[in-house]
């Protein structure tokens, strides 16, 4: 029996989704917050020359005189209501990289306004703003130690200790392994000495090994009168975590005054002496959206904070350089590049303006009882339904929502924050988690501090509200909220 092969040609016709470099670019774009958006389009005008800020309009005749006070601008939001709508404010990239790539022929010959204005560099003032370089502890702990008077082998073991010091203060690695890094090699005895020595320096409780002998060192530095503190240190670190004050009263014989008077001062202390000279930067939160209440119409009004859409043109220098017939084709080819690369930041960052306006106007209207009334009021708001509303992936929605402020009239939130599943009372109405864990915050706040709700109580009390969430949830949200069990936040 023969078996034949053939070779034969067919067509197939398949649908695939194949994401361009410019939709990419608007997706990463997208996912910037202002400060980044801000960063990444310095590096963009550093790279590509045809790219430039618009340059300052003159002001006009009826403009103010000088020295008459007028509103500063410097912060205030882009209003978005100023630009023109269109049938469709979100559109997909590819319509908009496709349109008109140059514009008309009224062009202005002048150099970028930067250079022509005399207004700073953008860069030397990020640098001259910068922060200095924060000292160590290892460094603070040197200075130190080179004005104590030790001998020259204590002097060369000190120094060993510190660096093996970790930035929370603690000295956690053995003393075998320390021993082993000195050259020439000291006495043991040398290096127990030397580790008396380090631990007198400021801050107190540093080069401790343990969490007791850390407290220990602060009482004895700071406090050298509170043997009770001392001897609870010593002994009952675990009661006093658990609050159990009377096993402590029973134990020692003092009172229950007394014993809250030694824990009070313990409490004092520093868990971490380290962390404390440790200036870490504080991350800067600048909202992208702002949201003002209208009391004349009873509404709240969106809009972007100014930054999420600067005023970027192409130079028209280099346009005319391009349309000029006398430039060779290298130089055509390098700025037709540069100018589809100009044109594309540009559509990705107006993407970024109507899809992240468009968002938080709709969180807005959803969630219209949060700022009316509070947490508490949160509604269910979940990114695949806003997606499909939209007629977009989800992951659209959460680029648009990462690392985004808003600024409202009670406080500013992650944009985030709004978006949240949740449960139906026995009335039938939606709540958020965020919702519930807002009213266990609430109940716990005002609890009697000597006899606290447990876990079962608030599950109980939220139950006679329509809320059906077992205890094992309280426990899990009051452990999200940093709220202590019920033995622990009691009072005596």
């Amino acid at each position: 029996m023969s078996q034949s092969m053939s070779q034969m040609i067919s067509q197939v016709m398949r649908q695939e989704q194949r994401l361009t470099p410019q939709l990419i670019q608007s997706m990463d774009i997208l996912q910037l917050p202002l400060i980044a958006l801000e960063q990444k389009i310095n590096e963009e005008l550093e790279q590509n020359p045809v790219l430039e800020y618009e340059p300052i309009q003159a002001k006009p005749a009826d403009s103010p005189p000088a020295g008459v006070d007028t509103p500063d601008t410097a912060n205030t939001p882009d209003n978005a209501d100023s630009q023109p709508d269109t049938n469709d404010p979100i559109d997909t990239l590819e319509s908009i990289i496709d349109r008109g790539r140059f514009g008309g022929d009224n062009f202005d010959y002048r150099p970028r306004a930067s250079s022509r204005t005399g207004e700073a560099d953008p860069k030397l003032e990020a640098m001259a703003n910068t922060a200095a370089r924060s000292q160590s502890l290892q460094e603070y702990l040197l200075e130190q130690w080179r004005f104590v008077d030790a001998s020259p082998d204590a002097k060369r073991a000190g120094e060993a200790i510190v660096n093996f010091i970790e930035d929370d203060g603690y000295l956690r690695t053995n003393f075998d392994v320390i021993a082993e890094s000195i050259r020439p090699v000291v006495d043991r005895s040398v290096l127990e000495q030397s580790l008396h020595l380090v631990q007198k320096m400021d801050p107190p409780g540093v080069s401790a090994r343990d969490l007791p002998e850390c407290l220990q060192l602060q009482l004895q530095a700071l406090y050298p009168r509170e043997q009770l503190a001392v001897q609870i240190v010593r002994s009952y670190l675990t009661d006093v975590a658990k609050k159990r004050l009377p096993v402590i009263v029973k134990a020692t014989g003092a009172t229950i005054e007394q014993v809250k008077g030694a824990v009070g001062v313990i409490s004092r202390l520093q868990m971490r002496p380290g962390s404390a000279l440790l200036s870490r930067p504080v991350a800067r939160i600048v909202p992208d959206v702002l949201v003002d209440y209208d009391e004349e119409a009873e509404e709240y009004k969106v809009q972007l904070a100014r930054g999420n859409n600067p005023r970027l043109r192409l130079s028209p220098y280099y346009i005319e350089m391009y349309r000029q017939n006398g430039s060779d084709r290298a130089t055509r080819d390098f700025l037709r590049k540069k100018i589809e690369a100009a044109r594309a930041i540009q559509d990705a960052i107006e993407y970024r303006r109507q899809r992240l306006l468009q968002v938080a106007k709709t969180v807005v209207e959803r969630q219209r009882a949060f700022f009316d009334y509070g947490p508490e009021h949160l509604k269910i708001l979940r990114m695949c339904d806003l997606a499909a509303e939209f007629g977009c992936d989800p992951s659209t929605i959460s680029r648009t929502v990462d690392d985004k402020y808003m600024q409202t009239p009670r406080g500013i939130f992650a944009l985030r924050y709004f978006f949240t599943g949740g449960t139906e009372t026995d009335q039938g109405d939606a709540v958020s988690w965020d919702a519930v864990k807002a009213r266990v915050q609430q109940m716990v706040e005002t609890e009697g501090k000597n006899k606290p709700l447990a876990d079962d109580q608030l599950a109980k009390m939220l139950q006679k509200e329509g809320i059906n969430i077992s205890r094992r949830t309280i426990a899990k949200y009051r452990s999200q909220l940093n709220i202590p069990s019920a033995r622990q936040r009691r009072e005596f």
